[in-house]
């Protein structure tokens, strides 16, 4: 059995970027919901799952923000204020289709995401993460039971297709985001590394603890600039383990639960997403629900 997580927050900003203004007849902004219920409507025709839920940031900020202000802060500070009324009729779209949602107080999606692995793998359960967001690709696992899914490239990641994609373990990827920084969440990275030379520092080293700031400690190690790489970690490790901490999604977020029960999907309720989108003023898109596949 293989249970889907999506991150919805994810198609929720491509969508807004892609479509044009749309407006409900009461002059709502719906562009952005739009698109993401095309998203699901494609993603629910195309892998016709048995096991899903959709997952939502609670808020444009979480706890991060209380370790490091400056998390995730031109993001917040930039959201357009026609997309902020989308986010729930977002979640109103996944609940008209039949998707339960999934969301925890002072977290973000990737956490509440996180700790459903942890609990649908210890019950045995394949998942995939339905997500482009790299940050995600930690939660793949070497025995491939959890695997990261990007439905707009269709293309699913496992272990070996996160090191050719970033040059590193699934396990390092917070250490990768912390050396060579991450813009999207506002994170710095350490001077000097790049995404070459970072990967070749945590293949050599494994985690940023052990990633010598003496030049001597990299004798072997096939990379340029070595000098400086080692000079810039020993200056920057502090804050590179802090950013580390902050890249590393939180696996038992309070609250949570992976009751396999509430994550099959039966299909949309029976005229919930139509009501909706005649609301809305969204025409024809509720003629293409897919069927539920059959569990048995």
């Amino acid at each position: 059995m293989c249970v889907h997580l999506v991150d919805g927050h994810v198609y929720i900003f491509r969508a807004y970027y892609s479509i044009p203004e749309i407006l409900a007849p009461d002059g709502t902004p719906t562009q952005a919901a739009y698109g993401f219920a095309s998203t699901l409507l494609r993603f629910l025709s195309e892998r016709r799952p048995t096991h899903l839920v959709c997952c939502f940031d609670y808020g444009m900020k979480s706890f991060r923000n209380d370790v490091f202000p400056g998390y995730k802060a031109s993001r917040a500070d930039a959201v357009p204020e026609d997309l902020v009324p989308q986010f729930e009729i977002c979640k109103q779209v996944a609940r008209a289709l039949g998707l339960p949602v999934f969301e925890a107080a002072g977290y973000e999606a990737d956490d509440v995401i996180a700790t459903l692995v942890d609990g649908l793998s210890a019950e045995g359960c394949r998942v995939d993460v339905v997500s482009s967001d790299k940050d995600l690709s930690q939660l793949v696992t070497e025995d491939g039971r959890v695997r990261l899914h990007d439905l707009q490239r269709s293309r699913t990641l496992d272990a070996d297709g996160v090191r050719e994609k970033f040059g590193v373990d699934p396990a390092q990827i917070p250490d990768y985001l912390a050396l060579v920084g991450d813009a999207v969440d506002d994170l710095p990275g350490v001077p000097g590394y790049g995404k070459k030379s970072a990967a070749i520092a945590l293949t050599a080293f494994g985690r940023i603890d052990q990633i010598p700031d003496q030049l001597a400690g990299w004798e072997g190690v096939a990379v340029r600039g070595a000098a400086r790489l080692a000079r810039e970690i020993g200056a920057h490790r502090e804050q590179a383990l802090q950013v580390r901490e902050l890249a590393t999604v939180v696996r038992k977020v309070p609250g949570v639960r992976s009751d396999l029960g509430d994550l099959t999907w039966g299909g949309a309720p029976a005229g919930a997403f139509e009501a909706l989108c005649n609301e809305l003023g969204w025409g024809q898109i509720a003629d293409r629900i897919p069927r539920p596949p059959r569990t048995h």
